[in-house]
C-alpha cells in the first residue's frame, strides 16, 4: 500500500468514527423512548421512576457500542495512530504526563472558573454535569459511561480525529484550538465554554507531547472520575465535615 493509498485510508477511518460519534450523539431522538417503554415493561416502574434507569442505562450502552465499533474500526487501520514522525514517548513517561496532566487540567479550570467569574460574573457549577451526575444516581451504570467509555470516545473523536488531521497539515495551535472549540461545544454548557475549550486544550497538549493518545486518555478519565466522585459524595462528606466540627 502506497502513500496516498494510506492517507484515503485513513480519512476513511477518521470520518467512520466521526459519523458513528454523531450518530451516538442522534440516536437518543429515535430510540430513547422505544427503550423507556422497554425499561418500564421489564421493571415495572412508572414512567417518572423508570426515567433515571433508562437513561443511565441509554447512556452507558450507547456509548459502549460506539466505542466498541471504533475500536473494531481502528483495529483495521493501526497505522491511523501513526500521526507523527520520530519516536514516541515511552509508556511510563507517557503515563506520567497522563497524571501530571489531570492536575494541569485542574489548575486550568480553576484559573477558567476564575476568568468567568471575575470578568463574566459566571457562577460556578456545571448545569451539564450536575444533569449527568443526577443520572448517575439514578442508575449507577452511566458512571462507566462517564468515567470511562465517554472519555475514550471523545478523546478517539476530538484528539484523534479532529486535532490529529488538522495538526497534520496546519500547526499545533490551529489544531488545538479547532478541536478545544468542537469539544467545548458538543458538551451544550454555553456558560462553561471556556473551562471546557481549556480542558481541550490541555488535552490536545498531551497528545501531542508523548505522540499517544493513550496519554489524554488517562487524564480525561482522572478528571472525569474525580468530578463524578466529588459530585457524588459532596452532600455526605459535607454532613460528615459539619459532625466533625460540631464535635470539636
Amino acid at each position: 500500500m502506497n502513500n496516498s493509498q494510506k492517507i484515503i485510508k485513513h480519512k476513511k477511518t477518521a470520518l467512520y468514527i466521526l459519523l458513528i460519534y454523531i450518530l451516538m450523539q442522534l440516536s437518543g431522538k429515535w430510540l430513547a423512548q422505544p427503550f423507556h417503554k422497554f425499561v418500564m415493561s421489564t421493571t415495572g416502574l412508572p414512567s417518572e421512576q423508570a426515567a433515571p434507569l433508562t437513561q443511565g442505562w441509554y447512556i452507558a450502552l450507547s456509548f459502549a457500542i460506539a466505542l466498541i465499533l471504533s475500536l473494531i474500526i481502528t483495529s483495521r487501520d493501526k497505522a491511523f495512530w501513526d500521526i507523527y514522525q520520530g519516536k514516541k514517548e515511552t509508556i511510563p513517561l507517557s503515563i506520567m504526563w497522563g497524571i501530571i496532566g489531570f492536575f494541569l487540567v485542574f489548575i486550568g479550570q480553576m484559573i477558567g472558573a476564575a476568568i468567568e467569574m471575575g470578568v463574566f460574573g459566571i457562577q460556578g457549577g456545571s448545569q451539564n454535569t450536575a444533569d449527568i451526575v443526577a443520572i448517575a444516581k439514578g442508575a449507577p451504570i452511566a458512571i462507566l459511561a462517564i468515567v470511562v467509555f465517554g472519555p475514550i470516545l471523545e478523546e478517539f473523536v476530538f484528539r484523534r480525529v479532529i486535532f490529529g488531521s488538522l495538526v497534520q497539515t496546519t500547526n499545533f495551535w490551529v489544531a488545538a484550538i479547532v478541536s478545544a472549540i468542537f469539544f467545548a461545544l458538543i458538551h451544550n454548557d454555553f456558560s462553561h465554554i471556556l473551562l471546557y475549550t481549556i480542558c481541550g486544550l490541555i488535552f490536545a497538549f498531551l497528545y501531542h507531547k508523548t505522540k499517544r493518545i493513550w496519554t489524554s486518555i488517562i487524564a480525561h478519565v482522572m478528571l472525569n472520575g474525580f468530578v463524578t466522585l466529588v459530585q457524588l459524595y459532596a452532600e455526605p462528606l459535607q454532613k460528615f465535615l459539619e459532625q466533625l466540627e460540631k464535635m470539636q
